[in-house]
């Protein structure tokens, strides 16, 4: 692949695998020894130890690649959920991948400040309600002509209740470079919607 997008793509693939494991680790949802530690990108990083765990979110990020490299995936989204499935909290990655030549140590020294921002982040975290479930969501640009290949058969188009006002968005970090625009923000409900009720 000598294309832009063909270098970039798969870093950012295993990055946003690494990145959401991160972010789940981080919210708690699973005790702490349901993670191990490892070496990514010269940091040190949490990868989830239950096998049916690793699987979900590598196989939902991997699935992502075909449709990054045509360029048609805008965000990706981690979102919390109430036990009624209202979601209170999103972590966005949203991404656009630019034809231009590839640095790999420039790329990879940037999405590691992706990872030492979220480490440090904590607090402005909302906590989670009891019994919340949470998913990896990919918004598109546009929808994808699928043939008689298997890609994109791990995603399926969802009915997630929405929000009924704009969210409040909390910059984290962002890229803005050749050949990568990353941005990576919170989501959270508008403070006069209804707000679930919060447990822990």
């Amino acid at each position: 692949m000598d294309h832009p997008s063909g270098q970039v793509a798969p870093t950012l693939v295993e990055f946003l695998e690494v990145a959401i494991t991160v972010v789940v680790f981080l919210k708690g949802v699973y005790p702490s020894a349901a993670f191990e530690r490892r070496r990514y990108m010269n940091l040190l990083v949490q990868r989830a130890r239950n096998p049916e765990l690793r699987h979900y979110i590598h196989s939902a990020t991997s699935a992502l690649l075909p449709f990054i490299l045509k360029g048609l995936v805008e965000r990706v989204a981690v979102i919390f959920f109430s036990e009624d499935y209202v979601p209170v909290e999103r972590f966005i990655f949203k991404l656009t991948i630019n034809p231009s030549p590839v640095q790999e140590a420039q790329l990879e020294f940037a999405l590691r400040s992706f990872l030492i921002k979220l480490s440090v982040s904590t607090s402005i975290f909302k906590p989670l309600p009891q019994n919340c479930r949470w998913e990896i969501t990919a918004y598109l640009r546009s929808l994808p002509q699928i043939g008689s290949s298997k890609e994109g058969e791990l995603w399926i188009p969802t009915d997630t209740k929405q929000w009924q006002k704009p969210p409040v968005i909390t910059p984290l970090k962002s890229l803005n470079s050749e050949p990568l625009c990353l941005q990576l923000y919170l989501e959270h409900p508008n403070s006069s919607e209804p707000q679930p009720c919060q447990g822990q």
